[in-house]
């Protein structure tokens, strides 16, 4: 279902964008002001991965992450810079390589706390084992346009900060049991941290730019997991 979600953003994503550069255009010959886009929504795809873990958690290299936020952009009087504001979802998936993170054990002997283990020795081996994470997730951006009439067309860059409302989490291994495929998934906001603070970047040209964000907290609350924080490079959209 996530999946359909993000093809059917992307997609519109990528018709607003044109629209946009069609309405607004070449405005050297257009007489008054044109209003500009404020980059009210925003779409963002990247990859996704943990600082901090020890050479004990192993994650395979094909985790993601994606962000979509609704945005209101203040500009600062007359000049090239704006405050921008909103809110949004926050999804990060990380997949363990031939390794599981444990979040139902309520025993003594384990601290009562997630951890991971190796996936051999179980009754089945997983072909995938994935963790997920979801925040509500309020972004802080002070941002550049180099076209003030016009910036689907322009340079533009932003720095800033998404602080976040943890939402919920969850595991969910894929193995053959017997010939058929099972799938196991357990979902539990134990553990984990109930907010983040993630520092980000953003740079690009017109209605497309590259950002790159990484989180000073950690995923679990302190003593309670892996002690990790997510780090992303990915692609951003933008341009109503």
């Amino acid at each position: 279902m996530l999946k359909r979600f993000i093809a059917v953003l992307v997609i519109m994503m990528f018709g607003a964008a044109t629209f946009a550069q069609d309405v607004t255009g070449d405005n050297s010959g257009v007489s008054g002001v044109v209003k500009p886009s404020r980059d009210f929504l925003l779409v963002q795809l990247g990859y996704n991965n943990w600082a901090g873990k020890t050479d004990s958690l192993k994650l395979k290299s094909i985790g993601y992450v994606f962000n979509a936020f609704l945005c209101y952009d203040f500009p600062i009087k007359k000049s090239s810079f704006s405050f921008a504001t909103g809110l949004g979802i926050n999804v990060n998936v990380v997949y363990f390589d031939n390794q599981r993170l444990i979040l139902n054990d309520t025993s003594i002997s384990r601290g009562a706390a997630a951890y991971v283990v190796k996936d051999s020795g179980f009754a089945y081996s997983y072909k995938r084992f994935k963790f997920v994470t979801t925040y509500l997730t309020a972004p802080f951006e002070l941002r550049y346009f180099s076209n003030k009439i016009n910036r689907n067309r322009g340079f533009k860059a932003s720095i800033g900060a998404d602080v976040g409302l943890f939402l919920g989490a969850h595991t969910k291994g894929v193995a053959s049991v017997g010939g058929v495929m099972v799938k196991d998934k357990v979902d539990t906001k134990r553990y984990m941290a109930t907010w983040s603070l993630t520092p980000k970047v953003r740079i690009g040209y017109g209605n497309y730019s590259l950002f790159a964000s990484y989180a000073v907290t950690n995923v679990f609350q302190n003593g309670e997991g892996p002690v990790v924080s997510p780090y992303t490079i990915g692609f951003c959209l933008s341009g109503l």
